[in-house]
């Protein structure tokens, strides 16, 4: 397991709530299809989107900085010249990982999420990630306090 497997590893058997940038209201985008596996293998999902209403059951947010509650896991599926500012805006949500989809890169972005001390991974897809380690959501509550403060 190199470094970046642990890290994988740790977000996804810390987080069960996962924030959802860029969350879309097509199916057959992934940006849909991703967060939909996940809230079926336990993960509770926030969407974020500042163009939809409800999705996968649940209340859109137009950004982070309107979710209503701490949020620990950022996944994006936003172009790789809007990470920055997502990570910045992670940043200020309190936030403590950041994951950027598969796709999606960046330099800035690392080091904005690294120098904040958020853990950090980017160019790699949630559902390849789960399936390729085997693991499942964590047991518990939605919001832990692994969701705030990573172990």
């Amino acid at each position: 397991m190199n470094g970046t497997d642990a890290i994988v590893e740790r977000i996804l058997t810390s987080y069960r709530t996962i924030t959802v940038v860029g969350a879309s209201t097509v199916p057959a985008k992934a940006a849909h299809s991703v967060p939909a596996y996940m809230q079926r293998h336990g993960w509770r999902i926030i969407p974020v989107n500042p163009h939809a209403g409800e999705l996968l059951g649940e209340p859109v947010y137009r950004t982070l900085a309107d979710v209503p509650e701490q949020v620990g896991l950022v996944d994006v599926f936003r172009p790789p010249w809007q990470a920055p500012e997502i990570a910045r805006q992670a940043v200020a949500a309190g936030a403590t990982a950041l994951w950027l989809q598969l796709g999606i890169a960046s330099a800035e972005a690392r080091a904005i999420a690294e120098g904040a001390g958020l853990l950090y991974v980017e160019d790699r897809c949630l559902i390849i990630e789960q399936r390729r380690l085997g693991l499942e959501a964590p047991a518990g509550h939605s919001t832990t306090m692994t969701e705030s403060t990573p172990p």
